[in-house]
């Protein structure tokens, strides 16, 4: 039975593969010229990226997308990050903080246990019109995202810090205080200072308006303005729907950076990817360019062809999923969820469309996480089986008709599900989950789009109706508050932030996550971490799909190119990618 269902799925992607490609074939066309195309670039003089996704919003408190925090991070930097290995580094930041060498404490006030701690930042760290670096930029920043009436998706990442104070002797010597002793308070790599001397006028302007500041930020208005980036290049042009490009920052602290301009160009349709790059309007393809089953091919053809192109396969921390909307009165039953799960072949598809390269998801840990389990006694398990899924359906009280769609009270069993537009890959799965989801007598109606409206409106704002397929990418050991704790359900009165997106509200699994920052020993922390996934597990408030790994495409000339498989994407070292001396074959 198993076969048979394989091959009619089989059939299913095979036709959507080939409607995919008649309707998107010729967006590029043209010689191939990959040698004349990597030649320009490996002579530091241009590099042109292609990138599937938009970016919504430059503001480095209100990004959501994977594909601004790429970008940004060539322009912006932090207190501290962390490597390709998942090591945590010092980076605007003199040194990283710690009990153990004392530049950090854990004291008690009024009964509650909190950490102060020291952070320096580089004496010559300035914003790119000169003007330091200071403890004020960071106060700035924090008052800005604990405001009720900004929009920020990681507000707990600013959050967890009650107050910024400045050494009244050195203006870049700041002291922390954090509301609470967490284990990893050190782990500041999302909490990005804003230029006060720019950004504080136009906050205060706005500060009392819904998503005023936002709209009316420079980062919004003017991206290419002087003093809004300190990273090794800054924007100096911003052609919305087609590129955004780079230049190097000349008041940058560190090493100036190799290559002398950077276009990251936006190319949607992501089966297109390949065509762009032969005939050189791009040089290299993102993490966030190219499906999983295009990089198979490709990685196939430059190999046979000997083109100038390494493709990587890097795994990765990103979980694709489908949220459920528990606020869709179909969904908030649980058995319907689970029904959902359990009708999903998901190795089936694994097979189908990644040649079973990437492992079904079972949670929202990665295996790559130490935190990761896959022991039935500690979470809730799916396996397949249609039979099991129809069974809750009809427990739910959602009978067969003789149309092949269930009904309750006379309504039918019809979802609307939503992805990012012209993700092929994503596409595909849709027409897997309708085909899976008919049998079960579930109708599944699709509706996609553009990146920057799905992230930047529709999935916070719940306008989804039933699913929305995305991935969440984190780091190893990260704590899921800003996706799953109740104050992180985004609304109007806290200005949609926070970032859990289906409106779970599970109150003992928010004390577990309250007490996963607290913990200092780490055999506990995973415990914790383990009876969240229980939780998780057993209330389905999404589905969870695949464990992605990254996959780019980059000139085999290009040196010191490490993808890092986490959220703190390969641009992070961007100032070290090189080309000199570097030969083409």
């Amino acid at each position: 039975m198993k076969q048979l269902l394989s091959a009619g799925l089989m059939a299913v992607l095979t036709v959507a593969m080939m409607t995919n490609c008649t309707k998107k074939e010729g967006t590029t066309t043209g010689t191939t010229d990959t040698t004349a195309a990597a030649g320009n670039a490996a002579q530091n003089a241009e590099l042109k990226i292609g990138i599937s996704q938009e970016f919504e919003n430059m503001n480095p408190l209100i990004m959501t997308m994977s594909a601004t925090s790429y970008m940004y991070r060539m322009v912006g930097r932090t207190l501290v990050s962390m490597d390709a290995e998942g090591k945590w580094f010092p980076q605007l930041a003199k040194s990283i903080p710690s009990l153990e060498n004392g530049q950090a404490k854990i004291v008690e006030v009024g009964g509650k246990k909190k950490i102060i701690a020291t952070w320096e930042i580089l004496d010559n760290a300035k914003w790119n019109d000169d003007t330091p670096i200071t403890c004020g930029d960071f106060a700035f920043a924090l008052k800005v995202a604990a405001s009720p009436t900004v929009s920020v998706g990681e507000k707990e990442t600013f959050t967890q810090v009650e107050k910024i104070e400045a050494d009244p002797a050195n203006p870049k010597k700041c002291t922390f205080t954090y509301e609470k002793a967490k284990w990893d308070f050190y782990a500041l790599a999302q909490f990005y200072p804003l230029p006060k001397h720019i950004e504080e006028p136009v906050y205060n302007k706005y500060a009392k308006e819904k998503e005023g500041y936002e709209k009316n930020s420079n980062y919004t208005k003017n991206p290419t303005m002087k003093g809004l980036y300190n990273g090794p290049y800054v924007i100096s042009e911003v052609k919305l729907g087609d590129h955004v490009s780079f230049t190097p920052n000349p008041s940058f602290y560190g090493a100036a950076p190799k290559i002398q301009k950077i276009i990251v160009k936006l190319i949607p349709n992501t089966g297109t990817m390949e065509a762009n790059l032969r005939s050189g309007t791009i040089d290299m393809i993102a993490t966030l360019g190219i499906a999983f089953d295009e990089a198979l091919n490709l990685d196939k053809k430059v190999k046979a062809e000997n083109l100038p192109y390494v493709v990587t396969f890097t795994p990765s921390i990103t979980y694709e999923h489908i949220d459920l909307n528990l606020e869709n009165p179909i969904l908030k039953d649980v058995k319907v969820r689970k029904a959902l799960v359990t009708g999903l072949n998901r190795e089936d598809l694994m097979k189908a469309l990644f040649e079973g390269k990437q492992d079904a998801a079972i949670h929202s840990i990665s295996p790559k996480d130490p935190w990761f389990t896959n022991d039935p006694t500690k979470i809730t398990l799916y396996p397949y089986s249609k039979r099991e899924a129809g069974k809750l359906l009809d427990e739910a009280g959602w009978k067969m008709g003789a149309d092949g769609y269930r009904t309750k009270d006379g309504k039918k069993l019809s979802l609307q599900f939503m992805t990012t537009a012209g993700n092929k890959t994503r596409e595909l799965v849709q027409v897997y989950l309708q085909d899976q989801y008919k049998q079960l007598g579930v109708e599944i109606i699709t509706k996609n789009e553009p990146a920057r409206v799905f992230f930047g409106e529709t999935t916070k704002k719940r306008k989804y109706g039933a699913m929305a397929m995305y991935a969440w990418v984190s780091s190893p050991e990260n704590n899921p508050r800003s996706t799953f704790h109740t104050s992180s359900i985004p609304n109007e009165k806290n200005g949609w932030s926070g970032q859990n997106n289906m409106a779970w509200s599970n109150k003992a699994n928010d004390k577990l996550m309250e007490d996963l920052d607290v913990e200092f020993d780490a055999k506990k922390r995973t415990e914790l971490a383990h009876q969240i996934m229980k939780h998780y597990t057993e209330d389905v408030p999404v589905i969870p799909l695949y464990y992605r790994s990254d996959v780019s495409v980059a000139p085999k000339a290009l040196k010191n190119y490490r993808p890092t498989g986490h959220q703190f994407a390969e641009t992070n070292d961007v100032e070290k990618w090189d080309f000199s001396g570097s030969t083409l074959n």
